[in-house]
């Protein structure tokens, strides 16, 4: 039997709020369904915006929502080692290059407006000259970005069905190391491979990062994971849902009176999961054994007035 194992991955930039509360309790579900074990992984390596009081903060939130984990791995920041092994092999192979672009030039240098979650595209005008070498001793003190190619990179999504992304047409190359150490992209790539994690679950607005993740693990032979991107939470401006959209923190709802299962209650809604067209409270374990990951809304979910007066309606 083929063991697999999903993870937890908050970062502590912010607090947890009632979007990343569904994800992680569809993640979850998914879980406990499939018999999957479950990592904690706090992603601290957005340096200039972590907040360190939010990590136990987390821990707490997802405890006090009955969303369980079976170990807890190192924070990421505490243990980049195999990161460090990882940009070696990509320099000596000659699959990054350093870059001291600013980012004023990289906006100046932009062919054409981009739709991309990065803002801007690194046309391949702004490579170096040497960009393919390979480097015996990369200097980890600059910033290096991956070598992408012009063509199409196809991923299967086990909720969205198959894709593809042309990385060279929307966001060129990528940071994958930064003067504070190793770059998002490259590190959940490496830390899914050494923790065994087999299925990833996360937001769907994470979908075109799947593909340079599949990029980098193909350049470090390692085998990507099956992928589930679920639908967001937005708020009624259709913007997704963050501080302008009132307070939605879980700790928050937790110092108000509001149960645990009234929270699970309105995140099942989400998913389809509604008694006469409204939420119906329940734990993680009832969530669990009603959720049907094939059958929750394809568009995403939109926090209302009214759900919040019923959530707090307690």
């Amino acid at each position: 039997m083929t063991v697999r194992t999903s993870r937890f991955a908050p970062s502590p930039t912010g607090a947890l709020h009632l979007g990343n509360a569904r994800t992680f309790a569809l993640n979850w579900a998914l879980a406990q369904q499939h018999g999957w074990t479950m990592l904690l992984r706090i992603e601290d390596l957005d340096h200039p915006r972590v907040k360190p009081e939010t990590i136990n903060q987390a821990r707490e939130d997802l405890a006090w929502l009955g969303l369980t984990w079976d170990t807890e791995t190192p924070v990421q920041s505490t243990d980049i080692g195999p990161c460090c092994d990882a940009f070696r092999k990509l320099a000596a192979a000659g699959r990054i290059f350093p870059c001291d672009r600013s980012r004023k030039e990289v906006q100046a240098a932009q062919s054409a407006p981009h739709d991309n979650h990065d803002g801007m595209r690194y046309e391949p005008m702004l490579r170096p000259q040497d960009a393919g070498r390979q480097w015996d001793e990369p200097d980890e003190n600059q910033t290096w970005r991956f070598l992408v190619d012009d063509a199409e990179h196809a991923v299967n999504d086990q909720i969205s069905g198959p894709h593809s992304f042309n990385l060279g047409a929307t966001i060129g190359d990528f940071p994958i190391w930064t003067t504070n150490g190793p770059a998002y992209q490259l590190a959940v790539v490496v830390d899914d491979a050494r923790q065994g994690v087999s299925d990833v679950v996360r937001g769907n607005d994470l979908l075109s990062s799947a593909a340079r993740q599949q990029t980098i693990a193909a350049a470090l032979d390692l085998t990507p994971p099956r992928w589930w991107h679920v639908p967001l939470v937005r708020g009624e401006d259709g913007r997704r849902l963050a501080k302008r959209h009132g307070d939605t923190r879980i700790s928050s709802y937790r110092a108000a009176g509001v149960s645990a299962e009234r929270v699970i209650g309105l995140l099942a809604s989400w998913c389809g999961v509604k008694d006469l067209g409204e939420p119906n409270p329940m734990d993680a374990d009832e969530f669990a054994a009603t959720v049907d990951i094939s059958s929750i809304p394809t568009a995403d979910a939109v926090l209302t007035a009214r759900d919040i007066q019923w959530l707090t309606n307690c």
